[in-house]
This record gives structure tokens, sequence and C-alpha cells, in this order.
């Protein structure tokens, strides 16, 4: 899609979905979700131009059509944010998507599949990109949804809505009282019930974020007390699920290390690889049913590079989380703050799977009940030479494509001992308890 016009600084070209090293990378994410949305859903038109705009965005025929088949041919599940739109207050509580019916029309024509619909972005954040004028009530923000709910419905009745996908910032929360702390009062003002309540979070914020409440900043992307908003939050938004709409999933609708972009030289190293390993393990305690990523590529966060398509670090931690942590969660704490841990079932047989991640400088001795680590036998150690590295190890060898491919098998297992790398994220079998 063109972004002339979006929040960014860098004009490049749409991105060019037909590459076939691009599958291979997603394939081996999968099965994933895949969500197209951000800041220019707001802004984009669909399908033509409008004579009075000739410098707008526009989602063009070829460029949906273009989507659709790397989401088929990928075996993806689509996430689609809908254009709220730019408008005055007094417009609000009056949505009636005509742009969106005919994409709609368009897509349901074409046999087209889109699991999850969702309308506009980060709407109780308004305030902060598009101007105070713009920030929606969240009593007219949930007329909008129930008008919004019926004309998807109408059209594919199988999707799922999500909503309101509202942003927290650490420290701050759900943004400014009362001008957009919206989630409570939208969720039980809904007369149509929605199948996702879900939420945008970033840990930090970029130099480009307009509010900045935790700079990103190697000093915070390293203390644990940085990723701890992520629960608070977590238990927030789970409570009001359960209040206003209790057949809902719980959904990080979008999350990524800094807030408008990425921050450069940080968010593309081993560095941010520490939050996301912890937030995917506290997400799935939290219950998170789906953890959305910012990005897949683009920005300085997007997991694989855009123009040089080489996977970053994060990238990693998604692989190696997609192909051992199963789906089974299990209560464990620690009590050092800076070693986190996590424990899932295996992925495959009937071994468990621990989670460990050392934010200390040195090598750190784990402490466990004696149960508990005798039964931890084997596993897989990430590393880097440096925090600002781009490259990782797995195992002490390089992580690497050979023709495309790339399998745990390249890789033998570690032998558990008890002593954590410095600056590691680890995934160790633990053995089922004898009968």
């Amino acid at each position: 899609m063109d972004t002339r016009r979006g929040l960014g600084t860098l004009r490049i070209s749409p991105i060019n979905l037909n590459i076939k090293k691009l599958d291979k990378f997603v394939q081996l994410l999968g099965p994933a979700y895949l969500r197209v949305g951000g800041s220019e859903a707001d802004k984009v038109h669909y399908l033509d131009k409008p004579d009075s705009e000739p410098d707008s965005l526009v989602l063009t025929r070829e460029q949906w059509d273009d989507l659709h088949s790397f989401v088929r041919r990928n075996q993806l599940r689509l996430v689609f944010t809908c254009k709220y739109g730019l408008f005055n207050r007094r417009d609000q509580g009056r949505w009636q998507g005509q742009e969106v019916l005919a994409l709609l029309e368009y897509s349901k024509q074409k046999n087209y599949r889109i699991d999850v619909f969702e309308l506009g972005n980060e709407l109780n954040a308004y305030w902060a990109f598009h101007g105070l004028m713009s920030q929606p009530r969240a009593d007219n923000l949930a007329r909008d949804y129930d008008r919004f709910t019926e004309l998807v419905k109408s059209l594919f009745p199988d999707a799922r809505i999500s909503g309101p996908g509202s942003a927290f910032w650490p420290k701050l929360g759900e943004t400014v009282r009362p001008i957009s702390n919206i989630t409570p009062r939208f969720l039980a003002n809904l007369k149509m019930p929605i199948d996702i309540v879900d939420w945008h979070y970033y840990p930090f914020q970029s130099d480009r974020s307009p509010v900045r409440t935790r700079r990103a900043r190697i000093k915070y992307l390293l203390d644990p007390k940085s990723f701890e908003y992520f629960r608070r939050y977590s238990k927030r938004l789970s409570s009001l699920r359960k209040r206003y709409q209790p057949q809902a999933e719980l959904w990080a609708g979008e999350t990524g290390s800094a807030q408008c972009g990425g921050q450069p030289g940080l968010s593309d190293r081993w560095v941010s690889s520490f939050w996301w390993a912890d937030q995917l393990g506290m997400g799935a305690r939290y219950g998170q049913k789906v953890m959305v990523r910012q990005s897949l590529l683009g920005g300085d966060y997007g997991m694989i590079a855009r123009l040089t398509l080489k996977p970053r670090p994060d990238y990693w931690v998604s692989w190696l989380w997609g192909q051992l942590m199963g789906q089974s969660v299990y209560a464990i704490d620690s009590n050092d703050p800076y070693l986190r841990c996590y424990l899932h079932s295996a992925k495959s047989g009937k071994d468990k799977m621990m989670l460990l991640i050392n934010l200390r400088p040195h090598p750190t001795e784990l402490e466990l009940p004696e149960g508990l680590r005798g039964r931890l036998s084997s596993g897989y150690v990430l590393t880097a030479k440096k925090l600002t590295s781009r490259r990782v190890r797995l195992n002490d060898k390089k992580l690497r494509f050979q023709g495309g491919k790339v399998n745990l098998q390249q890789f033998p297992q570690k032998r558990f001992t008890g002593i954590l790398a410095p600056h590691s994220i680890s995934f160790w079998y633990c053995e089922a308890a004898q009968s």
C-alpha cells in the first residue's frame, strides 16, 4: 500500500507480497493470523480514488487481490481493520460505512475469507494522532460498532468482530481520563455482543512518538519493571471482558517494542527480544488467546527487515515459541525479577517446556525445587555477541536458512546444567513426572 501520506517519514513503494522468500518466512511461523491495520487504516479509501482527493491513500483491487492470494497460499487467517474515518465529533454515532460496504461486497463476490473484522485503529488515541475533535465518545463508538457489526454479519455471518483496540500506555494506561478512557463504557454500551475484546500495548515509545512515558533505551529494555505493566493491564482487560462481554475472547490485538515504528538501532536488535519473549509467556499466563505482533515487516520493529528480507532476532524468538511451546499453560513464578520463567505443555509429546529469560549480564544459577530441576533435561539457548547484535545464535550456532529452510534438527540440544547464559532466552524440556 502506498504510504506517502502516512505517519512515517520514509517514502517507500508498496509491499510486494509475491515473493517466495517471504512466503517461506511466513510459513515457518504458522499457523498464524495476519492483521492488516494500523494508523493508516482510518485514512485509506477502498478500491477507487475519490475525485476530491487526488493524492489520497487507496487500497486498490489489485492490492486487495494480492493480499488474499498471500493469505491463502500461506494458510493464514486475516484480521482486517476497517475504516472508521477522520470526522468531527458531531458526526460520531452516525457511522454509515458506504466505503466499507463496497469493499465487503467486492470481497464476497471474489469469495474471499476474512476471519476477524475491527472498526478503526486505536480509537481512544485519536486525540493524539488526529486531533482532539476527532476523539469519539464511548457511547457514540458503541452505536457505530453496532452498525458496523450488522453490516459485516449481513455479508460475512461467520466472521468475528473485535474491538475496541484501545491503546494502553505504560504508566498512563488508557491515556487521558476522562477524554479517552473509553473501553469500559464502550463494552457496557454495546447492544450487539462482540467476539473479541482486544487492546494495543507497547512497553516503550520510540523517539517518533508524540507521547513518551517510557523511552526505548537499553536500560529500560532490560528492566523487569518495564515488563510488569503488561501484567497489570492484562488483569484489567480480563476483568472488563468478564463483566461486560463474557462470551468474548481476550486478545492483545497489536504489540511491538516501541510505538511509532520502533526505535532505530534497538527495536531491530537482540536487546529487543527480551520483552517479546516475556510478553509471549505472560500473555499466555494471563489469558490472552492471541498476540498480534506489530509488525511482520516494516518499520524498525518489523520481525523481517523490509528492504533486505532478513529475519531479525524477534523473528527467531517467535519461531522457537511456535516450534516448542504448547497450548496448556501452568502456573510458575520466579522470586528473582531478573530471571523470568514460564511453563507450558511441549508442542509435541508428553513433556512440558520451560521458557527461561536471564536479564543479567553474567551467568546465573537457577534455583528450582529439586523435583522440578531434576526433570529439566535438554533444550535450546538463544544468545548474541552483544545486546545490539543484529544476529543471534542458537546453541552456539548461527541461525540461517539453508535452501530457504531451517529446522531444529540442525541444532543439537544442550544439556541442562542449571547455569543460565548471560542475557539469554532459553527453552528447556521438562520431562513428565514418573507415575
